[in-house]
């Protein structure tokens, strides 16, 4: 597939992108990635816009982005300037303009970046599907380029930067009539409008495509830089973010696996990272998600050219590229569509495989001794009042004990993992299922269970002889590990190879961290493993701690559980498994019309418990119905103290009064059927 999105797939390499001066401070180019958040008050509080850009500016935010609604917000943007400046703050300002060129027009000549939206900006979105003729498409098409064009003529005289980000949510009907709610509608509603800016020499342009569907989301960037180079555009620089991410563990788990993928890809120059928090508790975390790649293309990676010769003796068309070569052209040799996602083909081994859902596997070996009680690390929780366990949404599929099997029976729904030589010496019992390495697999075939073995792997193991014994292999699932800094590209190396070879084991991808700091443990992981599985690579996860076994249990099952509850995380982020409740809620920002966090946190109080719901909640009528695009359920700021309710993207009662709106959704979810009571194990359940 020539492709040529991605610099490298094999080793991290930045695109470089064309440079596009912001005020004082680049994007692009060899500057680097750059950290911007927005503000949530109101932007006519004027103090208070200026307090909260301080405190932003102090967490680590490099660019701020302040929405401007009306040319009443657009002008109060020059006291907000000037405010900051007085106080010696030179962060660039963002105006971030939805449906009202007017003010984009009075932003451009104040602040040093505006940013449009194609989808509303001088276009509509009402739900409609219009037929077009070419000409008439054509001429709807000119109408909006006219509109466009004096803000276009006005940022080139004052050197203001604009950004064109297209959400997936808010594509206009005449967009959603010719090409659907894709990917590639989301690329064409930009290239609309930056194609006449290049008619115009206009050339300091952002561009984003984002959506809360870390997959679509994934898609739209890549097949954007595929179509700037098609088309012969300028390689402008990205703006990455996940919107509607959420709050909390959920909301960092979602951006990391959305926007570490594409940052895995070398794509990305300028970060933010949408919460349901304060705008300050964001830049921390888009910080550590790039903090990973500020000395990665100098890291050695050491086996690149282990990996690019096996990858040439495995595909009979590559046996003549050496492994620089190899590497240059990685995206053109990928053996997956980046643009459409579809999880690579397996065949069923038990119920890993196949159509199955990945499973979740949690290492309990390092724990020193097994009780019931500490099941629950895993999911599992007991109750010795009723001698019971009762498995959460979070329980894990299967347990790995190592060599220390469990001393007592297991309940119902979960399977145990030992090693080999655990379950040789055990009897070869029908209950376990053994961990083999690649000796032993090769060498001991009849000492094999009948129906499922898991066999550890990573890259540098993989060769011919390995390849050709697993071919036919029926009864194996591989276990795919790896110590490299560079793990995301070094397995997708890997399930390169099985792909081409025609391997159609399952796979598990495994991955340890320390826990030390479980913050970045949490964005290293989303990363490393989500960024596979939005390609469709992945049978299952295993997240496992390298904390050795000591006498503090509880706190090492404190990482465990910690674990098992991220594994799920990453699974429902990549849109690969759905095991609780969704919110797609957004970050908040000027326009917000009630207490987005407090809401938040009330309806999901309420409703966590209703397991692959997703619920969008949404501070005003801009990043709703369209932004919660695939929400099931939906909570909208509509006016002061007043909340629309939607069922999908039909509004179902418009204008309820914000003290009835919870009561009043879950009565909607109740005339579904899709409503259940919380249930309770009796007595309190141990941990």
């Amino acid at each position: 597939m020539n492709k040529t999105y991605c610099p490298s797939l094999t080793e991290y390499k930045r695109r470089l992108s064309r440079e596009v001066k912001i005020g004082d401070l680049p994007m692009g180019g060899l500057n680097p990635i750059r950290v911007q958040s927005m503000t949530t008050v109101d932007t006519m509080d004027t103090l208070g816009s200026v307090e909260q850009t301080l405190r932003m500016v102090e967490a680590g935010c490099e660019y701020v982005r302040i929405t401007a609604p009306s040319t009443k917000e657009a002008q109060n943007l020059l006291e907000i300037r000037k405010e900051l400046r007085k106080r010696g703050c030179n962060v660039p300002l963002i105006a971030d303009i939805h449906f009202t060129p007017n003010a984009a027009e009075l932003a451009a000549r104040i602040v040093e970046k505006v940013r449009v939206n194609p989808g509303n900006y001088a276009d509509k979105k009402k739900f409609d599907l219009i037929e077009y003729t070419d000409a008439s498409y054509a001429a709807e098409v000119e109408r909006i380029r006219e509109r466009f064009r004096p803000l276009v003529q006005i940022c080139k005289q004052y050197g203001t930067a604009m950004r064109i980000g297209t959400n997936h949510g808010s594509l206009s009907d005449r967009i959603l009539s010719r090409y659907g709610d894709t990917p590639l509608g989301m690329v064409e509603s930009a290239l609309e409008f930056l194609r006449l800016c290049e008619e115009e020499n206009y050339y300091d342009v952002v561009l984003s495509m984002k959506a809360s569907n870390t997959q679509v989301m994934v898609q739209a960037y890549r097949l954007l830089v595929q179509k700037l180079d098609e088309e012969g555009l300028q390689p402008y620089p990205l703006h990455l973010g996940v919107t509607e991410a959420g709050e909390a563990e959920d909301g960092r788990i979602k951006s990391a696996v959305g926007i570490g993928t594409l940052l895995e890809d070398g794509l990305g120059d300028t970060v933010r990272v949408s919460l349901t928090e304060a705008p300050e508790a964001e830049a921390p975390v888009a910080r550590m998600l790039i903090n990973r790649y500020t000395n990665r293309a100098a890291e050695a990676d050491p086996i690149k050219a282990v990996s690019a010769e096996l990858l040439a003796d495995s595909f009979p068309s590559n046996k003549k590229a050496n492994s620089e070569q190899l590497s240059a052209n990685s995206s053109i040799n990928s053996p997956i569509n980046p643009f459409q996602y579809h999880r690579r083909d397996t065949h069923e081994v038990l119920n890993f495989g196949g159509l199955n859902v990945p499973r979740v596997v949690t290492d309990l070996s390092r724990l020193p001794r097994l009780e019931y009680a500490d099941l629950r690390a895993a999911g599992q929780l007991y109750s010795p009042f009723l001698d019971k366990f009762q498995m959460s949404d979070l329980g894990a599929d299967y347990i790995y004990t190592g060599e220390r099997p469990a001393p007592f029976m297991l309940p119902n729904g979960l399977r145990e993992i030992v090693t080999h030589g655990a379950w040789r010496a055990a009897g070869q019992r029908a209950d376990h299922y053994p961990l083999l390495t690649i000796d032993s697999y090769l060498h001991d075939e009849a000492k094999l269970h009948p129906e499922l073995n898991f066999l550890l792997i990573d890259l540098a193991s993989v060769d011919a002889q390995l390849l050709a014994r697993l071919r036919p292999e029926r009864r194996v699932v591989l276990v795919l590990d790896t110590a490299n800094a560079h793990a995301m590209p070094e397995m997708r190396q890997a399930f390169f190879a099985l792909i081409k070879a025609g391997v159609t084991c399952p796979v598990v991808v495994r991955r340890v961290y320390s826990m030390g700091n479980p913050a970045q443990t949490q964005l290293d992981a989303a990363t490393d493993v989500g960024g596979l599985l939005i390609d469709g690579l992945g049978d299952g996860i295993s997240l496992c701690t390298d904390v050795l076994p000591t006498s503090d249990q509880e706190a090492l099952l404190r990482d465990i559980d910690g674990l098992n509850q991220l594994s799920f995380g990453i699974l429902q982020a990549a849109r690969t498994r759905m095991s609780k409740t969704e919110y797609i809620s957004c970050p908040s920002c000027g326009r917000t019309l009630f207490d987005l966090q407090e809401t938040t946190a009330m309806i999901r109080k309420r409703t966590d418990h209703l397991k692959g719901v997703k619920i969008g909640i949404m501070g005003c009528i801009v990043n709703g119905p369209g932004e919660m695009a695939d929400a099931d359920y939906g909570y909208v700021g509509v006016g002061k103290g007043k909340i629309a309710l939607y069922r999908g993207q039909e509004v179902i009662k418009k204008s309820v009064p914000e003290e009835q709106a919870v009561d009043q959704l879950i009565d909607l979810m109740r005339e579904d059927g899709r409503w259940v009571e919380k249930e309770f194990l009796g007595e309190p359940v141990v941990g």
